[in-house]
């Protein structure tokens, strides 16, 4: 079973986010809404709040997923939303985020300017959303339930342009690693050429594709990168896009264009390059705990890294 197209579905799921936190007046105990399953939050503290955009002003919408039983302080990630959806209405909605929560670690997503329950102007993972997500980050080292030298960001799909935008732009970010699900690469495979989606925009727009191709981004992004990719893309019809960015991530030593010091094509060898005709065989997805269990394992090794 493939898990179904980010880019052009996530903003579908709004109607569907199952795992939306209920809480009335400040100080209420969060809870799960009317016909959330009790197995969906299980164990888990359930939170939520406000980080400003420093260059925005808005207040974006946070929300935090955490083992009750765990310890004084757990690794922490941050989940990047795919597409141009928002953490409320997509990650949380496929319980992505309780189920890693529920692999020992503290869970924030949250709703980058103009979606969701942030408010603000879409900027289509531009530098205005790279700087909330890194504000975001430096919160997420202030709470009392997290290591703040153990956060890592998990982006997905297009999410991995506001991840890299981020991280190579605020290297002192207090950041493990990065873990990308099959992001796009390039303006191409974003989809500039196609007209009518929520990502289309002119391809001959240099100054509007330079805040947004991760493929630039990644060279100066300084964290371990690993890249998860399946046999089927969820969007691209081949890996190209994975090609590119292990390519981009990769330091020089190794025939690469980056700054990483340490790059993995799913459980391969470590800071390899590849063509197309060079890339291993792809794992195909099997059902939706996939990926959250792929997601998991992989932050768990990267933080012993």
């Amino acid at each position: 079973m493939h898990v179904r197209p980010l880019i052009p579905i996530l903003a579908l799921l709004t109607a569907t986010s199952a795992l939306l936190l209920s809480v009335s007046a400040a100080g209420a105990q969060p809870r799960p809404p009317g016909g959330v399953a009790p197995e969906a939050v299980r164990g888990l503290t359930l939170s939520e709040g406000r980080v400003t955009n420093p260059t925005t002003g808005v207040a974006l919408w946070v929300a935090t997923a955490r083992p009750v039983q765990g310890g004084d302080r757990l690794p922490a990630l941050v989940l990047v939303p795919g597409g141009v959806s928002a953490g409320s209405q997509s990650l949380r909605a496929r319980q992505i985020d309780a189920r890693i929560a529920q692999a020992g670690f503290v869970v924030v997503t949250f709703d980058p300017d103009g979606r969701g329950r942030s408010g603000g102007s879409e900027d289509a993972g531009g530098f205005a959303h790279q700087d909330g997500l890194a504000a975001v980050v430096r919160w997420v080292a202030t709470q009392p339930a997290v290591d703040p030298e153990q956060i890592g960001i998990i982006s997905l799909s297009y999410g991995v342009t506001m991840a890299s935008g981020a991280l190579a732009r605020y290297p002192d970010l207090p950041v493990r690693f990065l873990i990308d699900w099959e992001g796009p690469d390039s303006r191409a495979s974003t989809g500039c050429h196609r007209g009518g989606t929520p990502l289309s925009h002119p391809c001959d727009d240099a100054a509007y594709w330079a805040e947004r191709e991760a493929e630039t981004f990644l060279r100066d992004v300084a964290v371990p990168y690993q890249r998860l990719q399946s046999a089927r893309d969820h969007v691209q019809p081949d890996a190209h896009h994975a090609v590119a960015l292990i390519n981009a991530a990769t330091g020089a030593a190794y025939g690469g264009a980056g700054r990483s010091p340490w790059t993995r094509l799913n459980d391969g060898p470590p800071n390899q390059t590849y063509t197309l005709e060079t890339l291993p065989v792809l794992p195909e997805e099997d059902g939706a705990a996939w990926l959250p269990r792929q997601l998991a394992r992989y932050a768990r090794e990267l933080l012993v890294r």
